[in-house]
């Protein structure tokens, strides 16, 4: 006859168990925060996909349709949505600015990303404004944005705005391997103390370069741009210029 457990085996078990759940956690955890990661390298290796036949069906030029704010969310996607995998008609929640139905794609969204759910238009990625400014104009910015900082990032915003978009061309990438075409808005996968939320200028996240391949970066690795921050908007010389050493 089988002996039944007593209450102290019981809570010796239970105790067990419990720690065997705080251990696995972490683990789980990572795991599928490691499984998440992958899946928006996926989504910016299919967006470079996007931009390169783009590029082939307007002779070698990068998308600029003349909107100052082309780098930000909906802005820079409508010019290659044609180019995008299961594009489909998305309904945005109240508060958003007309149009209040957009095409998406889900690779325009990171697993990771909880904030772009509700900004930004399910949109977790930008458009470097060096594809679509000339090197003189990113440069000219040294002296108006030499004292910008993730405080004061409308600065950086307003800057770009005050720019007229000009078309620039696949030949004029110096540097494909290490010039950064597009990157994640937020450290959505590793976050550093002195984040700045929006702008996230440490921490770490998934880069776009311009010859196609995606590379998780510290954001801190990212040559310091004309406003002595790691902003691939924003890097010297442009279009010309590197984010990687």
């Amino acid at each position: 006859m089988s002996r039944a457990f007593t209450l102290i085996e019981l809570l010796v078990a239970i105790a067990i168990a419990a720690l065997l759940t705080a251990m696995l956690l972490p683990v789980l955890t990572k795991a599928r925060e490691s499984a998440r990661k992958s899946a928006c390298q996926s989504n910016l290796r299919q967006i470079g996909v996007a931009f390169n036949l783009y590029t082939n069906d307007h002779d070698g030029f990068y998308p600029c349709n003349g909107d100052p704010n082309l780098w930000m969310g909906r802005n820079w996607r409508v010019v290659i949505q044609a180019y995008l995998p299961g594009v489909r008609m998305q309904s945005l929640p109240p508060g958003y600015s007309q149009p209040l139905t957009v095409q998406h794609s889900d690779v325009l969204l990171c697993p990771s990303d909880e904030r772009a759910i509700q900004v930004w238009e399910r949109t977790s990625y930008a458009y470097s404004a060096a594809f679509f400014h000339t090197p003189d104009q990113i440069n000219s910015l040294a002296d108006t944005l030499r004292n910008s900082s993730c405080a004061n990032w409308q600065a950086i915003v307003a800057a770009l705005r005050n720019l007229s978009p000009v078309p620039q061309s696949e030949a004029s990438v110096a540097y494909p391997t290490q010039k950064a075409l597009s990157a994640e808005w937020l450290s959505n996968h590793e976050k550093f103390a002195g984040d700045c939320g929006f702008w996230s200028w440490d921490g770490s996240a998934n880069y776009l370069f311009a010859d196609g391949h995606v590379k998780f970066l510290r954001r801190r690795q990212i040559h310091p741009a004309v406003n002595d921050l790691p902003d691939i908007n924003l890097t010297k010389d442009g279009i010309a210029g590197k984010d990687l050493p």
